[in-house]
């Protein structure tokens, strides 16, 4: 996207700060090609692990199957992991789940429809899970 570019510098700069609470920089390299690419995402820190959606027709996340090393920078640092794709429904649901956490703002961001316990819908959870899939990142 033509806004990409931007958003790298911004999460390399000194304003990082501004959107490095829910924005990184993902850096990994292209299965059959062996491009390196830099791309920043949105995700959700649980721990030692990073969780960024994206939808299935998308294809950068592709490029991460079967698990493989990456670079994210994570608040202003540069911090090596492990990515890897949940593409099954359930796995899908689980983090999407957990990735919410119950935020309302979050769930309309995923189109979930949160019950009056503050879960997600379930119907409204298979939905989305069905066009998503979870890039789960253990930093190292």
């Amino acid at each position: 996207m033509w806004y990409n570019p931007i958003m790298v510098w911004m999460l390399y700069s000194p304003l990082q700060g501004m959107l490095s609470g829910n924005m990184m920089v993902l850096d990994y390299t292209g299965r059959k090609s062996g491009k390196a690419y830099r791309l920043p995402v949105s995700y959700k820190r649980i721990d030692d692990t990073l969780l960024t959606g994206s939808y299935k027709r998308r294809t950068w996340w592709r490029n991460l199957r079967g698990g493989v090393p990456v670079t994210v920078r994570l608040q202003g640092k540069d911090i090596n992991g492990q990515a890897e794709v949940i593409e099954d429904e359930q796995g899908v649901m689980i983090g999407i789940t957990a990735y919410i956490g119950g935020d309302p703002r979050t769930a309309r961001m995923f189109g979930v429809k949160l019950g009056s316990d503050g879960q997600p819908d379930s119907e409204s959870l298979r939905q989305v899970a069905r066009d998503q899939v979870i890039v789960r990142t253990v930093l190292k």
